[in-house]
């Protein structure tokens, strides 16, 4: 266990939802094409999400690469686990992987 306070802080954040998105900006605003294909993603799954702005703490933005071992954002977890980012995202989507997964792991559906 990381005694890093972004390390932590990250770890604490992963662990409260069953599908958390990193990403740079907000589903409604994302700032990047990856980000945007992401929320797309997750939004035709009807999939309930919660999203962290990497851009408003820099030390998530660096730190979560760490956590995740994964250089780029976004970064996608199912119940505190690291899926991958947005072209892992796009593979298991058409694959049908991804639905799967979220059946599987019992993901609630967005409202």
């Amino acid at each position: 266990m990381s005694t890093d306070p972004d390390q932590v802080r990250i770890a604490e954040i992963v662990g409260k939802s069953d599908v958390l998105l990193f990403m740079k900006g907000s589903p409604l605003f994302p700032q990047c094409g990856f980000s945007s294909r992401a929320v797309a993603i997750l939004n035709h799954l009807g999939a309930e999400f919660d999203s962290v702005d990497v851009l408003q703490d820099q030390g998530v933005r660096q730190g979560i690469k760490q956590f995740s071992d994964w250089p780029t954002i976004p970064q996608l977890y199912v119940k505190g686990e690291f899926v991958g980012g947005s072209d892992i995202m796009m593979e298991m989507y058409e694959s049908g992987e991804l639905a799967t997964l979220f059946a599987d792991s019992g993901v609630a559906k967005a409202d």
